[in-house]
C-alpha cells in the first residue's frame, strides 16, 4: 500500500484525502458492526479496494436496530418465571391495599370487629389527665358509659369549634334515640397553652355535660400515642401558633374499648345514626349472652 501511495504521489494525484475518507468509512463500517460474535456466526470478506490482508467482520444477521453492540448471556425459564410470579403478587397486593384505603376513605369510620383480639384496632389505652374542675381523671372513671372523645386546642380558630358543636349537638340528639347519655369528652393537645382555667372557660360554650382535659406535656404525648393522634407545632412567633392536628372523633363503648371513629365528614346526623347504630348493636350482642 505504501508503494503504491509513493507510485500515485510521483505522479501529482493528492489520494491522502481519499484515502483518509475511505479509511474514516472502513471504521465506522468496522464499528456499526457487532464486536461480540460467536465464530459461527462470523464470516470475513475482502473490501474491494483495501489492501492486502484488510477484511472486515460481518454478521448474516446484521447489526441491533441501534447500532451498537449488546452485552447479555441467557435468561433461564427459571429466572423468567421467578419474575412473573413476583410483579404478579407486588401488583396484586397493592390492587388490595388500594381498594382496602379507598374504602375506609369512603366509609370515614374504621370499626373494630367483634370477638377475638386479634386484629382489633389498637386504639385507646390508660391515661391520667386533670379536668376543667382541677381533679385528676383516669379512663377508668369512664367505665360504665359510652364515651366520644375529641382532640382538639382551645386557641383552634375555626376547625375545633365547628367539630365540638357538631358534637354537642349529636350528644343530645343521640339521647332523644336511644335513651342512652353519651358522655362528650375534649382532650386538648396544646399543654402549653390549655391550663385548667383556660380548658374550663373555652367549654363552657359548647355543652353542660362535656368534660375537658389536658396535663402535662408528656401526658398528653402518651394519650395521643394511645389514640393514634397526629399534632404537631406550626412556626412560633412567641406564644401566638398554631397546631396541625388530625380531626377525628372516637367512640368508646361501656368497656373503654374502641368501637368507632368518625371523620370531620359526618355531620351531627351522621354521627348520632352512627352512634346510635352502635349502641343498638351492643345492647343486642349483650342480651345474647
Amino acid at each position: 500500500m505504501a508503494t503504491l501511495l509513493k507510485q500515485l504521489q510521483s505522479k501529482g494525484l493528492m489520494v491522502a484525502r481519499s484515502w483518509g475518507n475511505f479509511r474514516g468509512a472502513a471504521r465506522k463500517n468496522l464499528d456499526s458492526r457487532p464486536r461480540f460474535l460467536s465464530s459461527a456466526s462470523k464470516s470475513s470478506s475482502t473490501s474491494g479496494g483495501s489492501g492486502p490482508g484488510r477484511k472486515l467482520l460481518t454478521d448474516t444477521a446484521g447489526p441491533p436496530p441501534s447500532g451498537r453492540a449488546v452485552r447479555g448471556g441467557p435468561v433461564s425459564w427459571a429466572s423468567l418465571g421467578l419474575l412473573v410470579i413476583t410483579g404478579v403478587g407486588l401488583i396484586a397486593y397493592y390492587d388490595t391495599e388500594k381498594k382496602r384505603r379507598i374504602e375506609v376513605l369512603k366509609q370515614g369510620t374504621v370499626e373494630a370487629k367483634p370477638g377475638l383480639s386479634v386484629g382489633k384496632a389498637a386504639i385507646g389505652g390508660p391515661f391520667k389527665l386533670i379536668n376543667q374542675d382541677g381533679k385528676v381523671v383516669t379512663d377508668r372513671d369512664f367505665v360504665g358509659n359510652w364515651t366520644l372523645i375529641y382532640f382538639g386546642f382551645t386557641f383552634c380558630p375555626d376547625i375545633c369549634p365547628d367539630e365540638l358543636t357538631k358534637l354537642a349537638e349529636a350528644v343530645d340528639k343521640i339521647e332523644k334515640k336511644s335513651g342512652v347519655q353519651v358522655v362528650p369528652v375534649f382532650i386538648s393537645i396544646d399543654p402549653e397553652r390549655d391550663t385548667v382555667e383556660q380548658v374550663g372557660e373555652y367549654l363552657k360554650e359548647f355543652h353542660p355535660r362535656l368534660v375537658g382535659l389536658t396535663g402535662s406535656v408528656n401526658d398528653i404525648r402518651q394519650v395521643a400515642r394511645e389514640y393514634r393522634v397526629y399534632y404537631m407545632k406550626t412556626e412560633e412567633e412567641g406564644n401566638d401558633y398554631l397546631v396541625d392536628h388530625s380531626i377525628i372523633t372516637y367512640l368508646m363503648d361501656p368497656n373503654m374499648e374502641f368501637v368507632k371513629f368518625f371523620g370531620k365528614n359526618y355531620n351531627a346526623d351522621g354521627l348520632t345514626d352512627g352512634v346510635v347504630e352502635e349502641i343498638q348493636k351492643y345492647a343486642k350482642k349483650s342480651a345474647e349472652v
